[in-house]
């Protein structure tokens, strides 16, 4: 069974920084695309980036381009996700998410349905 637990969420100011992390469990962690995506309160939930397998290729949504890193440790079976420049919109709820499948690359474009496992959700809070 697949578990996913993020952490780091909190209360920053803007301008500021945090960095999320998630732990996977239960599969092979290094075959599979990883995503993070948000989702405001009143609002849907928008992709913000996503990791191939090899940790080789990144995509980000416009929104966060130069501001936010994903990365991952697949030796330590986590992905992370630095924030920098935080700003008041950034504020949401933040899920980490593996691909259902390994090895695909649709996975990266952010499209969730490519997502079968999905974490509990991290809150982070931007002041301004």
């Amino acid at each position: 069974q697949v578990q996913l637990v993020e952490s780091g969420g909190g209360l920053v100011q803007a301008g500021g920084s945090l960095r999320l992390s998630c732990a996977a469990s239960g599969r092979a962690f290094s075959r599979y695309a990883m995503g993070w995506f948000r989702q405001a309160q009143g609002k849907e939930r928008e992709f913000v980036a996503a990791i191939s397998w090899s940790g080789n290729n990144t995509y980000y949504a416009d929104s966060v381009k130069g501001r936010f890193t994903i990365s991952r440790d697949n030796a330590k079976n986590t992905v992370y996700l630095q924030m920098n420049s935080l700003k008041p919109e950034d504020t949401a709820v933040y899920y980490c998410a593996e691909a259902g499948r390994p090895y695909t690359i649709a996975a990266l474009r952010g499209t969730a349905e490519e997502y079968a496992y999905w974490g509990q959700g991290t809150q982070v809070t931007v002041s301004s």
